[in-house]
């Protein structure tokens, strides 16, 4: 391997291919990431407040789609999704980016439903007791006082989550959606260079999980700082 030609190639693809193909990969990887942990995050609070409810119906269907999902693979859950769907909903037939899309929100939000429940559930129970013993009912307890300190435990949890999605995105690949490594595959296709693409997709997903980690380390000192005060 002639690692002086790799780097004189990776020079070269990354100026002829930033904008057409880099640059846009990189939106559709960033959007796609933001979209399944915006939308999972809602679907998982829902469904981290039924595997809490006093139904057991509730609790029974809550606990059965988690282990699902978190038992099975996100690759095979994202066949399913992609060829299940259009199916299913005529409205989604060749709409591919839509269909992975609502995998992997799927998939993000059984697991953030347990980042939520484990975060609730964190809070001191004599928190509870203490508003019940106030006069205030469940719904109130849960608003008011035991979901802003819960908060505290989810959110750093949900950004470790969206750096998890940023590469789990990489799977998306297999339905060629435009994302990093559909743009990978289409360079390689286009030059012939198997090495040079996967070093040039690698950084960036190493830049971007990088950037996003350090925020993040930010984002929690700051949290603690407000616990201390």
């Amino acid at each position: 391997m002639n690692f002086a030609t790799i780097g004189q190639n990776i020079v070269k693809l990354t100026i002829k291919y930033w904008d057409k193909f880099l640059i846009t990969g990189m939106q559709y990887t960033i959007s796609l990431a933001a979209l399944t942990v915006g939308v999972g995050a809602v679907i998982g609070a829902l469904i981290a407040l039924l595997r809490m409810s006093r139904i057991a119906p509730f609790r029974w269907i809550a606990a059965v789609y988690t282990e699902i999902i978190r038992g099975t693979p996100m690759l095979l859950q994202l066949y399913l999704f992609y060829f299940a769907l259009p199916q299913l909903i005529p409205f989604l037939n060749k709409k591919q980016y839509l269909c992975v899309a609502i995998a992997l929100i799927c998939n993000s939000a059984a697991y953030v439903s347990e980042i939520i429940r484990s975060g609730i559930q964190a809070v001191d129970i004599g928190q509870t007791e203490a508003a019940r013993s106030l006069g205030m009912n469940q719904s109130l307890t849960m608003t008011q006082i035991i979901l802003p300190q819960a908060i505290k435990n989810i959110l750093p949890a949900l950004g470790n989550e969206f750096i998890m999605i940023i590469k789990d995105t990489s799977l998306a690949s297999t339905f060629f959606i435009g994302d990093l490594m559909t743009q990978c595959l289409l360079i390689k296709g286009a030059t012939y260079l198997t090495m040079e693409p996967l070093i040039m997709v690698a950084v960036i997903y190493f830049v971007l999980t990088f950037v996003l980690t350090k925020l993040l380390g930010v984002f929690e000192r700051r949290l603690r700082r407000g616990d201390v005060r």
